[in-house]
C-alpha cells in the first residue's frame, strides 16, 4: 500500500560529478533522498528500477545522450512517464530551446549558474505536488478497498436473509393451508409469533446494512455484544428442523465489536452446518476459548465432513467441497467472504474435518 508520507526521492543527472555534489548539497533537506547519475543511460536505468522517484533534475548538455533524448525516452515509458522533470541547462534561455524541452516532457527550466533560492523554491513546489499526488493515490486505493468490502458484505447479507425468509414463508404457508383445522390454536399462535420475530429480524438486518453502507470501516459502530444472546437469536430465527439439535457447550463472552459482522460469521457457519448435514439426527455444537487478545470460536457438526484436500479450497471464491457442492444453493462465495471478515479483525478461520465424524469450523475474533 502507498505511504503518502514517504521520503521524496530526487534523481540528479549530470555528466560532471562536481555538479552533482553541489546540487545535492544545495537541495539537502529532511525526508529527501538523492540518486546521482553521470550519464543518460545510467539515469534511465535508475528511473526504471526505482518506483519512488518524484523528481528528475536533468542536465541538458551531456555526451552520448543529451537531456532532451533522456526526457523523451522517459516520457514514452509507461513506468516513468509521470515523473516530473526540471531541465538544468547552460544553454541560453531562448524560446526554441525551451519549447523543445517542453515538447520532450520537461515541466520547468533552471538556468546555470543556478540561483540557490529559486532552485530551492522550485524543488519544494514539486515536492509538495508529489506528496499531494501520493495522498490522492493512497485515498483512491483505500476507497476501492472499502467499496469492494461493501460489495462483498452486501452479498453475504443478502445471502443470509434467505434463511429467516425461508422460515417465514414456511410458517405462513402452514397457516395458509390450515383449512381443515389440523393445527391447534396454540400452534397457530406460535407460527404467527415466529413469523413476526423473523420479519423483525429481517428488518433489523436491513437497517444494519443501510447503516453499514453509509459508513466507512473506521466509522462503523462498535457496540457491546452479548455473544450468547446473539447466537440464541440467530438460531431462533433460522427455524431449525426438528431433527437438528443445537447446543452451546461453553459460556460465550460479551464483546465490544462490530455486531453485524460477527453475526454474519455465526449465522453462515450455523446455517451451513444445518444445510449440509445428511444425518437423521443432526447435532450442532458451539463454544469458544480465550487465546491471548482473541477468542477462538468453533461450530461443530456431525455432518458428512469435508475431505482433507478441500480444507483450504472452501475458503476461496467460487470453490466448494464435493460434499458442499451437492446443494444447489452452494455458490462457493459465502465462506470466502467470512474469511475476509475474520481476517479484517486480525484473526483467521479454518476447518478440521473427518468425513466419518463431521466438521469443526474455527475462527478467531478480537476481544
Amino acid at each position: 500500500m502507498l505511504n503518502p508520507n514517504r521520503d521524496f526521492t530526487i534523481l540528479l543527472v549530470d555528466d560532471r560529478e562536481e555538479n552533482l555534489l553541489a546540487l545535492e548539497e544545495m537541495l539537502a533537506d529532511e525526508n529527501r533522498v538523492f540518486i546521482k547519475a553521470t550519464s543518460g543511460n545510467q539515469a534511465l536505468r535508475y528511473a526504471l528500477r526505482n518506483d519512488n522517484i518524484g523528481l528528475i533534475m536533468l542536465d541538458v548538455q551531456m555526451p552520448e545522450m543529451d537531456g532532451f533524448e533522456v526526457a523523451r525516452l522517459l516520457k514514452t515509458n509507461q513506468k516513468t512517464k509521470h515523473i516530473s522533470i526540471i531541465f538544468v541547462t547552460a544553454i541560453n534561455k531562448e524560446e526554441h530551446y525551451m519549447l523543445k524541452g517542453f515538447d520532450e516532457g520537461a515541466v520547468d527550466y533552471l538556468q546555470k549558474p543556478l540561483d540557490i533560492n529559486v532552485t530551492k523554491a522550485k524543488v519544494k513546489v514539486f515536492q509538495h505536488l508529489y506528496q499531494y499526488q501520493q495522498e490522492l493515490k493512497y485515498t483512491a486505493i483505500e476507497l476501492r478497498r472499502i467499496n469492494q468490502q461493501l460489495e462483498k458484505f452486501a452479498f453475504i447479507i443478502a445471502h443470509d436473509m434467505k434463511s429467516p425468509l425461508t422460515g417465514l414463508i414456511g410458517a405462513l404457508s402452514l397457516l395458509e393451508m390450515n383449512d381443515d383445522g389440523e393445527l391447534s390454536a396454540e400452534e397457530c399462535k406460535e407460527y404467527i409469533s415466529h413469523s413476526k420475530e423473523a420479519a423483525l429480524y429481517l428488518v433489523n438486518m436491513i437497517n444494519a446494512l443501510l447503516d453499514y453502507s453509509r459508513k466507512s470501516l473506521a466509522e462503523q459502530t462498535v457496540e457491546e455484544v452479548n455473544v450468547q444472546d446473539m447466537v440464541q437469536e440467530i438460531v431462533h430465527n433460522l427455524f431449525l428442523p426438528p431433527h437438528v439439535t443445537f447446543k452451546i457447550t461453553t459460556a460465550l463472552p460479551v464483546l465490544w465489536t462490530k455486531k453485524l459482522k460477527l453475526q454474519q460469521v455465526f449465522q453462515n457457519l450455523i446455517s451451513n452446518a444445518v444445510k449440509y448435514n445428511n444425518k437423521p439426527d443432526a447435532t450442532i455444537e458451539l463454544g469458544c476459548q480465550e487465546k491471548g487478545d482473541l477468542y477462538e470460536f468453533y461450530v461443530r457438526d456431525n455432518g458428512p465432513g469435508i475431505p482433507f484436500q478441500d480444507h483450504e479450497n472452501i475458503f476461496k471464491f467460487f470453490r466448494t467441497s464435493i460434499n458442499m457442492a451437492t446443494s444447489e444453493s452452494s455458490t462457493g462465495v459465502g465462506l470466502s467472504i467470512l474469511k475476509l471478515l475474520v481476517e479484517e479483525q486480525g484473526g483467521k478461520i479454518w476447518v478440521d474435518s473427518d468425513p466419518s465424524l463431521g466438521s469443526v469450523f474455527y475462527f478467531e475474533w478480537k476481544k
